[in-house]
């Protein structure tokens, strides 16, 4: 029998063993207080007396221990709270002895034991109690130290996070490391020992990495910027050195965190940034006590604009989507964390101008963050009618009826993919920009006579201002490649890029929606905000990256595959045109773009003849169509390439 099984089958002590220990330390102790007491000289021990004390003592401890369990903690995890526990114990079966004293000497009878030998016996029989299962405790922690082929680990991160990591390895016998130093960059604390492990400066960690051999690092700290977090993963990626990270503390079971929860950091934390501030202030000042409707509300997108605004003093929230099972589940989840919030679920889709005005009539709300989309390219680049009717009719119809329904705000959530667009999507999108941004001017001009049903507006009331947001991939969302490559890993491989040459910008979700708020309230109308997206990531790169977090080796034990550009991909995305500059706001992460107006009249008319199309099904005449209205759309690795060759006056 190996060292590992044996330490298996005695795991844990059982409790009537305690039990008896405790009360053999009981009577052990005694007899250490009675020879303190007679100086070591046994032979002036009363033993009539030590007798009948030692049977008092013996049942009262037995009585004590059962009513304070002294005996329910798991040795091997002994903590304060068992000490207090024990310590408990112990001033009560001797406070039991000095209160038969008192009464003792109520009566004038002599003490039933010197209360000096109850001082001694209450401080021996406790510090035995404490120090036989702080040994029991270190002799688990030795014999699973044992193991040949424990690995080598260091903890960022001396707070209480960092010992409460090296203390959930010492209380789980399953666990095979072995914790080498703490790291902190925190000057105070270098040099100094936690548990024995001498806490180093993080400032030298390449040192460390080569030193130590390690095969681990684990991030606890919530501190460390993320520029430094980064840097440090690099370096532990480069030398195959394993990175985890443990979770939030308000996400630990009853406050104590399980081994379970120390995991791979993910490609998220990787690529996150510095948090980004908004006026919380200033949104709430604006959204208190607002209705607001949220159409795509079980999207990524949406459903994050959603659990941020239930942090606001907002009125009623409406939640509006098509998916009922989605919305459903953000339904239950909002159920059980705002159970003093005011929101709805709405089913509708944006396409069905019916459903979509009796929610308006039934609600009439006071903002509207539009998020409804379709946003897959090659899925809307082998259906582009059913990208107009979404992206186009559906924005269309929100947009119309948020005027119609005197809605003092549209926030419409749009995408990089509308910039210079080489595909189906990203052209819809564009052309739903074209119209809110047109709409906004002519609501603006008083001379302007609406051909849509919308001309018996009251010119005296304050129109509906647009504002349209405009941003890149979003981390985790259901259209991010990231999730997609989990997947791959997951499985074995092969990880899947479309070019060695492809990037992408990448923000949080928190983060970009953050961002539509702020620039939701900053809004005066007709403005398309953009926002800073950081640098762009090469795709391949990332692939990679996620790979060696998954403790693999690219190409090695993960293939990477190149499959070719997707229908209407381009290699890199843009956040403005050619023609088009920014401004900038009072947020440094928040431009406006400067873009090229149109003219209502015109555009309402091309819509119109673009959306008869797509109810027709007819997606040639549908993509000549969007082509028209937008100029620079340019489609690559398409069937639709061959109609840029034909000339503009012809479509």
């Amino acid at each position: 029998m190996n060292s590992s099984t044996l330490f298996r089958q005695i795991n844990i002590v059982p409790r009537w063993i305690i039990f008896t220990l405790d009360l053999l330390i009981s009577f052990f102790s005694l007899g250490i207080a009675y020879s303190i007491k007679y100086n070591l000289n046994i032979s002036h021990i009363n033993y009539v007396e030590f007798s009948r004390n030692t049977l008092i003592a013996l049942v009262l401890s037995t009585i004590v221990f059962f009513t304070v369990k002294t005996y329910a903690g798991i040795i091997r995890y002994t903590s304060a709270q068992d000490s207090f526990r024990i310590l408990m114990a112990v001033i009560i079966s001797n406070g039991a002895f000095f209160l038969m004293n008192i009464v003792s000497a109520a009566f004038a009878k002599p003490f039933f034991i010197s209360n000096s030998i109850l001082i001694v016996n209450s401080l021996t029989s406790f510090l035995l109690m404490v120090i036989y299962r702080v040994v029991i405790k270190y002799f688990f922690v030795y014999i699973k130290n044992l193991k040949l082929d424990k690995k080598r680990i260091i903890i960022y991160g001396a707070g209480e996070a960092g010992v409460a990591t090296k203390r959930t390895f010492d209380h789980d016998y399953k666990v095979n490391k072995n914790i080498v130093a703490f790291v902190d960059d925190d000057q105070r604390k270098v040099g100094k020992t936690i548990d024995g492990i001498k806490i180093l400066d993080a400032k030298d960690l390449l040192t460390l990495v080569e030193e130590h051999e390690l095969d681990e690092i684990i991030f606890a700290s919530y501190t460390i910027p993320p520029e430094v977090k980064n840097n440090i993963i690099d370096i532990c990626l480069e030398n195959d050195i394993k990175v985890l990270s443990i979770p939030p503390h308000d996400v630990w079971p009853s406050g104590k965190l399980q081994p379970t929860q120390i995991q791979k950091i993910n490609i998220e934390e990787l690529l996150n940034r510095k948090s980004i501030e908004i006026d919380i202030t200033g949104i709430q000042k604006e959204l208190k006590s607002k209705r607001i409707l949220i159409t795509g509300a079980a999207g990524s997108i949406g459903s994050e604009i959603v659990r941020q605004l239930l942090k606001l003093d907002t009125g009623l929230i409406i939640m509006c989507d098509q998916s009922e099972t989605a919305l459903h589940h953000l339904y239950l989840e909002i159920e059980e964390t705002h159970t003093d919030s005011n929101f709805h679920a709405f089913i509708g889709d944006v396409r069905d101008e019916k459903r979509m005005q009796h929610l308006f009539e039934t609600y009439k709300p006071h903002y509207v963050y539009h998020a409804a989309a379709y946003k897959h390219v090659p899925m809307m680049e082998d259906n582009p009618a059913e990208a107009v009717k979404t992206n186009v009719l559906g924005t269309k119809t929100i947009a119309d009826l948020s005027v119609k329904y005197a809605v003092q705000k549209f926030v419409m959530i749009s995408t990089d993919k509308a910039v210079n667009p080489t595909n189906v999507m990203g052209a819809s999108k564009r052309i739903a920009e074209i119209y809110v941004q047109s709409l906004n001017k002519s609501l603006n001009n008083k001379d302007f006579s609406f051909s849509n049903g919308l001309s018996h507006l009251n010119n005296n009331r304050s129109p509906t201002r647009f504002i349209t947001t405009r941003f890149g991939n979003v981390l985790g969302s259901n259209g991010s490649v990231i999730p997609r490559f989990k997947q791959q890993i997951e499985k074995g491989g092969p990880v899947t890029v479309t070019h060695p040459e492809i990037t992408r910008y990448f923000m949080t979700i928190p983060e970009a929606c953050r961002l539509v708020l702020e620039a939701g309230c900053m809004g005066k109308g007709g403005e398309i905000y953009i926002f800073d997206m950081g640098k762009s990531v090469k795709i391949i790169e990332l692939a990679k990256t996620m790979i060696r977090l998954a403790g693999l080796v690219p190409n090695h034990d993960i293939k990477i595959e190149y499959t070719g550009l997707r229908p209407g991909e381009k290699l890199f995305e843009e956040l403005l045109n050619d023609n088009e500059n920014t401004m900038p706001t009072h947020h440094e992460k928040i431009m406006i773009g400067k873009v090229r107006e149109y003219l209502f009249n015109e555009i309402e008319r091309q819509i119109y003849d673009l959306i008869h199309h797509a109810k027709n099904n007819d997606d040639q005449q549908v993509v000549i169509s969007m082509k028209q209205i937008v100029h620079e759309f340019k489609s690559k690795n398409s069937v639709f390439e061959e109609l840029d060759l034909i000339p503009k006056a012809i479509l």
